[in-house]
């Protein structure tokens, strides 16, 4: 139960008018709460915690008893202190600007910012900004879940990732909280997101042959060949227009691009876990092309970047989207489709030639096949893919050594090259 905290003492007076009182029962600092008619409407128990006095209220004398015994306890092994009082969305505020992770990688400011964005949109719309840290409980945290799931509070319908996403720095905050001190318990371990039905807008979706070929082909010069590495190796948006010249290896039977840092809201960063470091092998066609463009694109510098802006930074994806993406998608019957519709044909068009599941994750940078198993499923051999040959006539993604056969993704595992860039 929820019990608020009061530092008055039980003998002040209680404002003109007011003939509510405390009287003693048998348990020292224990007091019936009776009004101007003598009904008993409450519980109080009163205690010390250094020089202040503080009371705490209960629905019964057994509630009463209880928080009493309790609070004396916090307070002799030094849990209870002043910060307790602080209101919750205060605490989420204080927390989210010093919180530094548990792990040994830390705690990165593009995930900070995305954890103050959260908070801001959600918890901040939703929680009394009277609301104390410690009366948070696991009911509390079930109905912002409920509010989350609600179509007609949100205007919309936020999907199943959103509404965990949502949950994510709430959880690490009372975490925090626990370790503290300034709460007993953490009252998130208990909560469960609600199990939604899957709405079929939500499977992923890949290109058709076809659609691919529409794309890459009215694709404007300047842009045509980054297009072409995302449908041939899966890497991400971010990954890509991240690239340096020195990241791209072409000399040698096995030409690859190698994947060291990505561009995530406008900051140049490694990537996230270790799997996301990783090579990933280029199709003898597209390492042609990659060799040609830099061929007429001279530069000294090895660090340059691979698919510059006109002022030789990295190109902008919040500006490629609109002005370069969306009307080929469109003109291609595709108006669905984003930058990370071509990892997904990427990964499917794998998963049809029986690629090795492990070796198709650490192309894509998962941390576990289990993972790219369970993303892609729904498009293993059997279901709707497109089939690779008219891909590969777009593209020149057929993953296929120099002498004709078939030969399986390189990548950073027990393939990895002895270099390290």
């Amino acid at each position: 139960m929820s019990v608020s905290q009061d530092t008055t003492a039980p003998g002040v007076e209680q404002g003109c008018g007011d003939k509510r009182r405390l009287l003693k029962t048998k348990t020292p600092g224990v007091f019936k709460r009776i009004d101007g008619k003598g009904r008993t409407i409450g519980y109080a128990c009163v205690y010390r915690s250094g020089t202040r006095q503080r009371k705490r209220h209960a629905r019964s004398y057994e509630e009463a008893k209880r928080l009493k015994r309790e609070s004396e306890t916090d307070r002799d092994r030094g849990e209870l202190e002043e910060r307790s009082a602080i209101t919750f969305r205060r605490y989420l505020d204080e927390w989210v600007g010093r919180y530094r992770g548990q792990g040994r990688r830390g705690f990165r400011e593009t995930t900070r910012e995305e954890y103050r964005r959260l908070i801001g949109a959600y918890a901040h719309s939703y929680f009394p900004a009277r609301l104390k840290l410690v009366d948070v409980s696991t009911y509390t945290l079930a109905r912002f879940v409920d509010w989350l799931a609600d179509e007609e509070a949100q205007g919309k319908t936020l999907s199943d990732r959103t509404i965990a996403n949502a949950t994510i720095p709430l959880r690490a905050a009372l975490a925090t909280a626990k370790r503290e001190g300034l709460i007993r318990h953490n009252p998130a371990d208990g909560l469960a997101l609600p199990p939604r039905q899957q709405l079929d807008g939500d499977e992923i979706k890949v290109f058709t042959p076809e659609q691919l070929a529409v794309v890459i082909g009215d694709a404007p010069e300047r842009h045509r060949l980054l297009l072409e590495l995302l449908a041939a190796t899966g890497l991400r948006i971010s990954e890509a227009i991240a690239l340096q010249r020195l990241h791209v290896q072409l000399e040698g039977p096995e030409p690859e691009v190698c994947v060291r840092r990505a561009l995530v809201r406008g900051r140049i960063e490694p990537p996230k876990t270790k799997h996301g470091r990783r090579e990933v092998r280029l199709p003898d066609s597209l390492a042609a092309k990659l060799s040609a463009y830099l061929a007429a694109h001279p530069d000294p510098d090895s660090t340059a970047i691979l698919f510059p802006n006109k002022s030789g930074g990295p190109l902008d994806p919040t500006n490629l989207r609109p002005r370069v993406l969306r009307p080929l998608v469109r003109q291609a019957g595709a108006p669905w489709a984003g930058f990370h519709t071509f990892r997904h044909t990427f990964a499917s068009l794998h998963l049809r030639r029986g690629t090795k599941l492990l070796q198709l994750s650490r192309a894509l940078g998962h941390h576990s096949p289990a993972f790219t198993l369970t993303r892609y499923t729904h498009l293993l051999p059997g279901d709707e893919a497109p089939a690779p040959e008219p891909l590969d006539a777009v593209t020149g993604t057929a993953a296929r050594g120099r002498d004709g056969h078939r030969s399986d993704l390189r990548t950073g595992g027990e393939e990895a090259k002895r270099r390290k860039i």
